[in-house]
Order: C-alpha cells, then sequence, then structure tokens
C-alpha cells in the first residue's frame, strides 16, 4: 500500500492529516501535505509577477554592528573586534570576514535602520515573519501566517507541480518555537521541511524517503504506477470524504517517480566546480539548493541559518569566535548565490534577502557577547528588481538606533510583497472567514523600487 502520511492536524473536511491515506498497492511512504498547493490560489489586488524570493534567516538576531553597520570610531567595547573593509560601492563597507560582499556590493540595498521594541526571540520574530507584532509569543502561539505561507495563498507556485514555499532544513519552529507556519491558513500553505542538511554526501530529503521494503524499480514504471492510481481513482469515488484528492493523486505520484519536484532537490546534478564554490557546508549547499528550487518554480524559500555549537545567531557569548567562524561560510554563501543568479540571467526574479529577528547591543558585554537589541538592525536584499549598490538609514554612532530613515519590520515585509507582485493591503481569511490584513503595517521601502 502507498502510505500517504500526513501533518497532525484536521481539515475543515473532517480528514485527519495524521491518517493514513490507503493509496492502491505501492508500498511507499511520503509526507506530502506540506507539498500540496492549491491550484485554485486567491487573487490579491496587485498582478502576480513570476519572482521568487531566497530569505535566508539569521535565527536568533545577528550583530549589525559586526556586519554590515559597524562602527571603527568608537571604543573597542561598542565597535567589537573587526574591521570594516571597502566594497565596490562607494559608501558601502561590510565587515572584513565577508570579503565577497566586498565584490557584489553593487547588487546590494544594505537597510541600516529597521527597528522595534520585541526584545524576546518569540515575539520579535512573530513580527519579522508574519507582519504582526505579537506579545508573549511563545504562549499565545503564532496568531498570523508567515510570509511564506500567505505568498503560497496569494501567489501560489511559480510552475505546476511544485510547492510554493519550501523551508531549509526544515521549519524553525520545529527547534525554537518560531513562526513559519501558515496559522489559521490551510495547511497546504505550510512550509515543505527540506530536512537533513545538504552538504552532506548523502543527503536526501526525509520527507521523500521510501521504507526499505519498496522496489525503487517499480517506482520507476511510470505507466504501472498510472495503472494504479487510475485504479485508486475509482476506488475513492465511491468515498465521498475522497472524492477531491484528484491533485494529491497527481503530485504523489510525482514526488514518488522522479518528478520535477524529486530532481530539484538533487545536488548531485550541479557541477562540483559550482557546489565547491558555494562553499560544502550546510550554509552553501542550503544556498545552491535554493537557487535549485525557485528555478523550478518554488516562490518562497526560507534557509534557517543556525549552528547548534555555536548558539545559532544568538551570540551572548564569545562573539569573536563565533563569528569568525559563522561570518566567512555566511559571506561564501550568499556570495555564490548572487553571482550564480546573475550569471543564469536569474537575478531580476530573484530577490534575495538576509535579516534576522533583532539586532544585538551596542556594547560588548562581560560574557564576551552581545544581548538582544530591537532597537536597531540591518536588513540586505539582493535581486529582485531592486535598486542595488546602496545603503537606506543610518544609525546613531554607537548603533543604539536609527539616525534616520527608521523602518519596521512591516515596511520589510511589504516591501518582500511588492517584489513579487502582491498588494501588501491584501487579505488573507481566517478560520471564521474574516478577512485579515497580510501585515499590521507599513508600507513598501520606496528607494528599493
Amino acid at each position: 500500500m502507498l502510505d500517504v502520511v500526513g501533518c497532525p492536524v484536521r481539515l475543515c473536511d473532517g480528514i485527519s492529516r495524521r491518517g493514513f491515506l490507503r493509496v492502491g498497492s505501492l508500498g511507499a511512504g511520503l509526507t506530502l501535505p506540506n507539498v500540496l498547493q492549491s491550484r485554485q490560489t486567491q487573487a490579491a489586488t496587485a498582478d502576480r509577477n513570476d519572482t521568487a524570493i531566497i530569505l535566508l534567516f539569521q535565527a536568533g538576531g545577528a550583530s549589525h554592528i559586526d556586519m554590515y553597520d559597524m562602527k571603527p570610531a568608537m571604543s573597542a567595547e561598542v565597535r567589537g573586534p573587526f574591521n570594516p573593509i571597502a566594497t565596490n560601492q562607494p559608501g558601502l563597507d561590510v565587515c572584513e570576514l565577508m570579503p565577497g560582499h566586498a565584490q557584489i556590493a553593487d547588487k546590494l540595498a544594505v537597510i541600516r535602520s529597521i527597528k522595534h521594541n520585541l526584545a524576546v526571540h518569540d515575539d520579535g520574530t512573530h513580527w519579522l515573519q508574519t507582519g504582526w507584532p505579537l506579545l508573549n509569543a511563545r504562549q499565545m502561539g503564532q496568531q498570523n501566517p508567515a510570509q511564506g505561507s500567505v505568498i503560497s495563498a496569494l501567489a501560489g507556485p511559480r510552475r505546476s507541480g511544485m510547492p510554493a514555499y519550501v523551508a531549509i532544513p526544515e521549519d524553525y519552529r520545529r527547534h525554537m518555537g518560531f513562526y513559519e507556519g501558515p496559522s489559521f491558513l490551510s495547511s497546504r500553505h505550510a512550509a515543505l521541511d527540506a530536512g537533513g542538511d545538504p552538504s552532506l554526501g548523502n543527503y536526501r530529503p526525509p520527507n521523500f524517503k521510501l521504507p526499505a521494503n519498496v522496489v525503487m524499480s517499480r517506482l520507476d514504471e511510470r505507466r504501472g504506477l498510472m495503472r494504479e492510481f487510475d485504479s485508486l481513482s475509482r476506488q475513492l469515488d465511491r468515498e465521498p470524504a475522497f472524492r477531491n484528492l484528484d491533485d494529491v493523486q497527481r503530485q504523489a505520484l510525482e514526488l514518488v517517480s522522479g518528478s520535477t519536484v524529486r530532481q530539484a532537490f538533487d545536488l548531485s546534478q550541479e557541477s562540483t566546480e559550482l557546489r565547491d564554490k558555494y562553499g560544502r557546508h550546510a550554509y552553501g549547499q542550503s544556498a545552491l539548493l535554493a537557487r535549485r528550487l525557485v528555478e523550478a518554480g518554488v516562490t518562497f524559500v526560507v534557509i534557517n541559518l543556525y549552528e547548534k555549537d555555536v548558539d545559532w545567531w544568538d551570540d551572548h557569548y564569545t562573539i569573536e569566535k563565533n563569528l569568525r567562524k559563522r561570518l566567512p561560510v555566511y559571506d561564501q554563501a550568499i556570495t555564490a548565490l548572487i553571482e550564480d543568479l546573475t550569471q543564469r540571467g536569474q537575478i531580476d526574479r530573484v530577490l534575495v534577502a538576509a535579516f534576522g529577528e533583532f539586532g544585538r547591543a551596542p556594547r560588548i558585554d562581560q560574557h564576551a557577547g552581545r544581548g538582544h537589541w530591537p532597537g536597531a538592525a540591518s536588513a540586505v536584499l539582493a535581486g529582485g528588481g531592486i535598486r542595488g549598490g546602496q545603503v537606506i538609514g543610518s544609525t546613531v554612532s554607537n548603533g543604539a538606533e536609527p539616525k534616520d530613515r527608521p523602518l519596521g519590520p512591516g515596511d520589510l515585509l511589504a516591501s518582500l510583497y511588492r517584489a513579487v507582485g502582491l498588494d501588501h493591503h491584501a487579505t488573507v481569511r481566517d478560520r471564521q472567514q474574516r478577512p485579515v490584513p497580510i501585515i499590521e503595517s507599513g508600507e513598501p521601502i520606496a528607494e528599493l523600487f
């Protein structure tokens, strides 16, 4: 039997996603519900375009002062241990540990004046991921859909048969209770969790794993599979609860029979040279996988950048040691991604973004780290039709707050929505079918467009 295993929620039609859909006699187990996107997407009030987004989420909160908003004239405890270096764009300097950024700065829009007032990881992340502030988010739970889920609902995938929303290596809330899920939207707008470390030689997305008793040669026999599904269709037509599973059947068949989805996850199709350029580490191979996914038709990919041995990007301790390890691989990955998209002629249709839930404190403390700091943070954007080679906003001398052009999470998300052709005033329907704005407030950042 083909056991299509669902996620632990119940659909409005009463079918448990935890339950097993007994599908023919193929003997393959797949986690499909997050992949099976709606063919009927809600129209937003702006025209849908063909742009995709790759978000490198700096989970934990990256230090703006040590990366994109350096303060070399300040005392050592403020400026930190690193020096700025010049880039190919006058007026835009970056940390010395990010020399790749220096070569592509003409493509970057660095926003130095993001701010809000929520200093708890959960609360800040809820705002940055959903566009809605929420106090005590860990206790309250996610109240609004994340940007990837909104894009899935309003825009859908860029190509039929592909998921609209993928998380690499997985939805971050699996670890820390953070907020990349669909909330009140249908579970079909949840991220497909890629799972695992793409830099490992034996990487294979867990959601596509087949049980040991499956003979792969049988799965290669597409015509035989079609006969199995035809038989299944006749069986399910007699069951009212399953009469709307046509798309599920078709996409399940695609997944188990070498479909575009499976091929998009196959990094072995890339050259050794290109994989080396991205870096043979989780950051680099995740970025390469993201490029393959958007190229295949995914609309929104989030790469959750975290490292367990250095406490994510949450550098309360030994920030110098942590960043000396983390920034070179981050720099290699994001630089290779932007250069690769440019060389492939895709940069105008793929927006690359990097930010976290807040910045870090403007003073290194007794633990040789920096605390949470929502008063100022940086975000970096490239591609997707935005204007590169610019710095937007600035902070005061110690980086504690914006000096000019203060911007909030809603402005940032409104800009991402505009990049994919969605009106930031659009709404989605909650469980009571009431319209809910996709962000609480905010406007697209004019300088980007």
